[in-house]
């Protein structure tokens, strides 16, 4: 069969690869209809993700048909139209039991890796490096799902893949991430980052009843897809964003902030640059400039909720702010099992339909370039869907 895989920084390719097999008795064969290109999946592009090998199938976003199950196997059937979580579940475990999918006790066999960089190991990804498995992803035309009746959904009411194939990982990313701000009728809501997860944590705020929302970026195409979703908006290329939120809520701040940007933050001026020196000399991992953002201008008793993907280490972290302002911090990959049915029903209900993100489609074949011109942020691109 024809994957996207991995071969270094900045360099993929669509090449032949052995077809997936059932390994477990629990494991089902998806057929690929649709996959995308997740902004998480740039770090891994740009090699700031450690334990990539050349030849790693790249993809966490993905749905597509049952071809193939396992014996112990009950509630997928061969012919289902599913959408695959892209956090790998055994629903078993302590925290499956719990709930917080993503936090799977059973599912990296790779987890004394994840434990050196985190104290504890988090689920298996799919296509997410050998940290969180190694697992084939999903930019392939098949793909081996493990315990499927756990990180599967069954679509069965004629919507289409583009409005259902978010639900495998940025729809309840953003979803999480607003869920996480506990938002109370008449709150104001900043996001940085208008990206897909920024996008749908936007509109999830305003589902969970925000009376404002404030997107920051600095791309054009991203401000007036925000705009389109409710948002105020503010260019960070051409305004203070501090001085700006703080005219924006009478000096108090925002109630909620959420960084949807994670490890390759941006800004204008010589912290940007402090920051890519400290990377280019392994110093630090990660950019977090939108995590100090936000924790300096949230309110005083708010929340501040990241879903953007941090892996390593950070430096002028303001925990000064974060003590004496009594800020919550909460994040976490996305616990995707826990929102299938409640999203799915949100979809169907028409309360909201997540193919508004979507701005190009190719097909597999021409993965590398879909990688190279999302980068790049290049012809408006802010998400890709690929079928094989």
């Amino acid at each position: 069969m024809k994957a996207n895989c991995w071969y270094g920084k900045q360099d993929m390719r669509v090449t032949d690869v052995p077809d997936p097999k059932i390994l477990n008795k629990r494991d089902a064969i998806i057929k690929v209809t649709s996959t995308a290109i997740c902004g998480s999946e740039l770090h891994l592009y740009n090699d700031f993700v450690p334990t990539m090998k050349q030849g790693d199938i790249m993809g966490h976003e993905f749905m597509g048909e049952v071809v193939e199950v396992g014996p112990g196997v009950n509630h997928r059937r061969i012919g289902d139209r599913v959408v695959v979580a892209f956090p790998i579940s055994c629903g078993q475990c302590f925290f499956c039991k719990k709930e917080l999918y993503s936090l799977c006790e059973n599912t990296n066999p790779n987890a004394w890796m994840a434990e050196k960089f985190f104290g504890h190991s988090t689920a298996g990804i799919y296509g997410y490096s050998h940290l969180t498995g190694g697992f084939a992803g999903g930019q392939a035309e098949y793909v081996r799902v493990p315990f499927a009746d756990v990180g599967t959904v069954k679509i069965e009411n004629g919507l289409s893949d583009e409005q259902v194939l978010f639900l495998s990982d940025i729809f309840p990313t953003g979803y999480m991430a607003a869920e996480q701000c506990n938002i109370e009728p008449g709150d104001t809501v900043a996001v940085w980052g208008c990206g897909p997860v920024g996008q749908f944590a936007i509109r999830s705020a305003f589902l969970l009843g925000a009376e404002r929302v404030i997107a920051i970026d600095r791309f054009p195409e991203r401000l007036q897809m925000a705009r389109e979703g409710g948002a105020d908006t503010i260019d960070y290329e051409k305004a203070d964003v501090h001085g700006t939120l703080m005219h924006l809520t009478g000096g108090r701040g925002p109630d909620s902030c959420m960084d949807a940007v994670g490890l390759e933050a941006h800004i204008s001026g010589p912290l940007y640059y402090y920051d890519r020196l400290k990377q280019a000399v392994m110093l630090e991992s990660d950019r977090p400039i939108a995590l100090r953002q936000a924790i300096m201008a949230c309110r005083n008793g708010g929340t501040v909720s990241v879903p953007g993907v941090y892996g390593g280490l950070i430096d002028k972290m303001p925990m000064g702010a974060v003590m004496n302002k009594a800020l919550t911090i909460k994040t976490g990959q996305t616990h995707t099992q826990r929102y299938f049915k409640p999203l799915l029903d949100r979809i169907a209900k028409r309360e909201i339909d997540p193919s508004f993100v979507v701005t190009h489609r190719m097909k597999l074949s021409d993965a590398p370039t879909g990688f190279d011109l999302f980068n790049r942020k290049q012809d408006g691109c802010i998400k890709i869907v690929m079928t094989p």
